[in-house]
Formats: C-alpha cells, structure tokens, sequence
C-alpha cells in the first residue's frame, strides 16, 4: 500500500506540472519538481528507520544533490537554442551524471 501512495504521488507531481505547462505561467512548471515531494519520503523512510545522526548525515548528503542539478540546468540553458530540445535534455542529463562522478571521485 505504502508504494502504491508513493507512485500516486509521483503522479499527482506529473500532472501538476503538465497543467502548469499550459498556462500562461508555464515556467512554475519547472518549480514543481524543486517541491521536496520524493525528499519527503526519502527523509522521512530514513528518520523512522534510523538513528537521528544517521538521518542527519542523509540529509547532510542529500544537500550534494544541489550542484550536479545547477550544472544540469546551466548545460540546458546553455543547449536549448543550441541543439535539439531532446539532445539538450541528454547532454545536460550526462552533465549531471559527470558531476556525481567527479563528486563521489573526490570524496574517496
């Protein structure tokens, strides 16, 4: 049941933004998935099933997160009128993937 919640909620946060897309106002569509919808969980999975320093450390860690998503969004800023809208979402996809890597590199 506790999955079932889950993907309903990944859904819910879809068609948020595919209704967002199409108004007026279709860039609040890209804060939708800032919302901390699936850090909610994951927090909350952690926090209940492990000790508070624990927790504190995977939300110590989740803060990493922020950098690869900034070089994300840079590299698609950067593409969008470059490449295609499809390539440009790759690129900045592999963008974000490389800089996990030079993170975790550098953390061991």
């Amino acid at each position: 049941m506790e999955l079932l919640v889950k993907a309903c909620l990944g859904a819910v946060a879809v068609v948020i933004i595919e209704l967002l897309a199409r108004t007026k106002n279709y860039y609040i569509a890209g804060l939708v998935p800032l919302f901390p919808t699936f850090a909610l969980i994951s927090h909350y999975i952690v926090g209940s099933q492990r000790t508070i320093p624990e927790f504190k450390e995977t939300v110590a860690f989740s803060t990493f997160s922020l950098v690869p998503y900034l070089v994300y969004l840079a590299a698609v800023y950067y593409l969008a009128d470059r490449l295609r809208l499809e390539l440009s979402l790759v690129v900045g996809t592999l963008c974000w993937t490389a800089t996990i890597l030079v993170l975790a590199w550098n953390r061991l």
